[in-house]
């Protein structure tokens, strides 16, 4: 089939299609929600794109205004929205405020960009919970929760009601707050009966606990959450760096996530610096290098030819702010040289981030040659199609270690909803047995697939013994045979 049969085959399709990649498709429940503030907060002709996070959604502000024309600068901005004062909080409502960037339509491939290649956006549980708050009157724009605040603040003579313009419905009523008039306990009961579910924050904080320490490597065991923060640290599986814990493992809503919030905090530790793509690179780990900061050196073919020509221009006195590469690489698992990296890494000061997502840490062990591991939690660690997330670890082994722990406890903020974080560890218990079968099944389909008649050429590192062939670390899973990408220790 050919490429312009193709296209217009999506074209037939697309339309039918009622969700996509989240990595590349607005969630419906998102995309409508922004679609109702716009309505009720915006401009005629403004669109939406919402995060969890203020810092995230200032960010947003800054990289679309950048890039668009002058006259439309202005009519970009952000509008935050808070808990109502009027209302009691609960345990959940620290994790409800969000903020929304508006802009012009035309606007929207810009604001798209950035929802994608950093994957600030919120995610669709965070959005279908908030939206229900929005509607019911609990989450209001902030500059009428501080109207509300000032008068609660001002003599009882003087205080009067004040209809919110943000309890709007889908309709665009603005209709009082039906809690008005209900003594504390009966509002915290209408809040329990009216707002759906009721999510058990205590769980939620044991759930990306466990996800941390499966990360780390000591909770190996499939169990119950209520036995797993139980259980002593399984110590041979444990990231294999002295000083390391589960201090050195953050969350984040997904990988993209991971990568860009690593990417930016050493840019604010290390300074502005063009940073090195080494491989060929899920394609938005690139475009985060290529857009923030001072841009990248893209090695497309991450051999021993382009260690040779970075070798060369670092010893011209070029300086980076770091290289980032996938262990192994998606598609063709081409596995960069670690060690050689590592020196040239020391010998002339620039920080290693690597992806370990393909590989993930039971089969491969590369913090020791890392200042930073990223990973996407969405695939194999998760193995189920119903959550996104990422993760960062720093090696305190590393030079910049004291650099980086500081600019990550200033910089972090912990916006996986509780939801997810409940999702992702339920999903990720059975993650060590699962791996043990992938391991198992892909060395099957390894020796069918070299087997064939028809096999031309097979990309797979177990077929792979010339000089440039990449390095690795590996482990074996008790009772199986080695994952057949990674045949070789450094």
């Amino acid at each position: 089939m050919r490429l312009p049969e193709v296209k217009a085959g999506l074209r037939t399709c697309r339309p039918s299609l009622t969700t996509q990649l989240a990595r590349f498709f607005i969630h419906p429940i998102i995309s409508s929600f922004a679609e109702l503030l716009a309505k009720n907060h915006g401009l005629p002709d403004d669109r939406g794109m919402l995060f969890a996070s203020a810092n995230a959604a200032r960010r947003a502000l800054s990289f679309v205004q950048h890039r668009v024309d002058h006259e439309d600068k202005s009519r970009i901005y952000v509008l935050d929205f808070v808990h109502n004062p009027r209302l009691p909080e609960t345990p959940i409502s620290a994790w409800t405020p969000f903020t929304i960037l508006l802009y012009p339509s035309h606007c929207f491939p810009f604001a798209k960009q950035f929802w994608q290649h950093t994957g600030e956006g919120v995610q669709s549980r965070r959005a279908e919970y908030c939206r229900q708050e929005y509607e019911q009157g609990a989450l209001v724009e902030r500059s009428v929760a501080d109207e509300f605040l000032r008068q609660a603040k001002g003599p009882k003579r003087y205080r009067k009601a004040v209809k919110s313009l943000d309890s709007a419905t889908s309709d665009g009523r603005g209709d009082v707050s039906p809690v008005d008039g209900l003594t504390d306990v009966d509002r915290a009961r209408f809040l329990e009966e009216r707002f759906g579910r009721n999510l058990n924050l205590e769980h939620a904080d044991q759930a990306k606990l466990a996800v941390r320490r499966r990360i780390a490597g000591s909770l190996t065991k499939d169990t119950e959450l209520h036995n797993a923060l139980s259980l002593s640290p399984d110590l041979s599986r444990t990231r294999e760096v002295a000083g390391f814990s589960i201090d050195d493992v953050y969350v984040y809503p997904c990988g993209m996530n991971a990568i860009y919030n690593t990417h930016r905090s050493l840019l604010l530790a290390r300074g502005p610096k063009q940073a090195i793509c080494y491989g060929f690179p899920y394609i938005d780990t690139l475009k985060v290098l290529e857009k923030f900061g001072p841009g990248a050196k893209f090695y497309g073919k991450g051999d021993a030819d382009d260690l040779d020509d970075l070798e060369r221009r670092l010893e011209g006195g070029e300086r980076f702010l770091g290289l980032f590469c996938e262990f192994p690489g998606n598609p063709l698992l081409r596995s960069p040289d670690l060690k050689r990296i590592k020196k040239l890494a020391d010998e002339y000061d620039f920080a290693v981030v690597v992806d370990e997502t393909v590989g993930n840490f039971l089969n491969v062990s590369v913090l020791p040659y890392a200042d930073v591991v990223v990973s996407s939690l969405t695939k194999v660690f998760s193995g189920d199609s119903n959550v996104m997330g990422g993760s960062a670890i720093l090696n305190p082994d590393s030079r910049y270690y004291q650099l980086l722990k500081k600019t990550w406890q200033r910089e972090f903020e912990d916006r996986v909803w509780p939801e997810d974080a409940i999702f992702l560890e339920r999903n990720s218990r059975d993650y060590v047995g699962r791996i043990e079968r992938i391991n198992k099944n892909a060395e099957a389909l390894c020796e069918r697939l070299q087997a064939h008649p028809r096999s031309k050429q097979f990309h797979h590192l177990c077929n792979r013994t010339h000089s440039s062939q990449s390095h690795s670390q590996r482990r074996i899973l008790p009772q199986s045979r080695p994952f057949p990408l990674f045949l070789r220790r450094l």
